[in-house]
This record gives structure tokens, C-alpha cells and sequence, in this order.
């Protein structure tokens, strides 16, 4: 036996009210505010450089350095809704000694980015590659770094 379903007619609002659920429910996931850019450069007495970048606590990139790559400059999206940002840079950096000693120094710290859209940020180490943070070198304020080692990072298991 065959059974015939009958479409009742839809009236416009109710068509408008279906299209702007579904279109609500596409557009559901994360929405990107902004972007910004981090470059990365290995110090002369560097031989080579891993570092993390963790925005809001999620690793968002991470940047490798040698002879081959001494520089390189990353693409930062942020999620919509918020203007302040926390980072969190991690990295294992080696080093030759003046002495000829290689040496390879964990460093991390945190911060925060202040409306960073748009924004270019330096990752810049100092104390003897024992401090490391971001800063926009045309706006000071845009990032505040807390001093101090970070509870973030951890050493990665290979």
C-alpha cells in the first residue's frame, strides 16, 4: 500500500525563521575576530631555536629555526568576542658558548596582547635567553609581558 504525504503550505515567516536557524547553526562555529602576525628571528649565537606560541591557553604555532630558516613570521587568528588575549611562549633554544660549549636553554613566560588585531610582534628573548615575549616594536603597550617561567609549558616527548 502506498501512502501520500501531503506538504502543508508554508507561510513566509516560517520559511524565514527555518532559513535563519539553519543559517545560524552553519555559522555556529568559531568566528574569527582578527589576526595578527609573529616573526621570529635565531640570535647570531643561536644554532637552532623550537618555539611555541599558545594564545588563550591553545597552541597556535609553532616555529622551528637553523641556519637554513633563521627568520620566519607566522599568522596569528583570534576567536571573536574578546579584545584582551593571554600568550604563552615556550621554546628549547641552543646555543654556542664563547667558550664552544653548546648549551640548549628552556625558556617560556607569559603575557598579554591588548587588542592585538592587526599588530606585527617580535618574539624577543633577553637575560641570557631567559626571558621570552612578544612585542610590537611600533606600539609598546599592545603587549605586557609578566615576567617570571610560566606554568604552561612543558617540555615535549618525542
Amino acid at each position: 500500500m502506498t501512502r501520500f504525504f501531503s506538504i502543508l503550505p508554508i507561510s513566509r515567516t516560517a520559511l524565514a525563521v527555518c532559513a535563519a536557524l539553519v543559517t545560524a547553526s552553519l555559522a555556529a562555529g568559531p568566528a574569527l575576530a582578527g589576526e595578527f602576525t609573529v616573526t621570529d628571528g635565531k640570535a647570531s649565537a643561536e644554532i637552532s631555536e623550537v618555539s611555541r606560541i599558545y594564545i588563550d591557553g591553545v597552541l597556535a604555532a609553532t616555529i622551528r629555526l637553523n641556519d637554513q630558516t633563521p627568520e620566519k613570521t607566522i599568522r596569528v587568528t583570534t576567536p571573536a568576542g574578546r579584545l584582551e588575549h593571554t600568550y604563552t611562549l615556550c621554546g628549547e633554544i641552543t646555543i654556542r658558548t664563547p667558550e664552544g660549549r653548546v648549551e640548549t636553554h628552556e625558556v617560556n613566560s607569559d603575557g598579554t596582547l591588548h587588542n592585538p588585531d592587526h599588530h606585527h610582534f617580535y618574539a624577543l628573548g633577553s637575560d641570557n635567553f631567559t626571558e621570552f615575549f612578544l612585542q610590537d616594536r611600533d606600539d609598546l603597550d599592545a603587549a605586557e609581558h609578566h615576567p617570571g617561567q610560566s606554568n604552561v609549558c612543558a617540555t615535549p616527548v618525542s
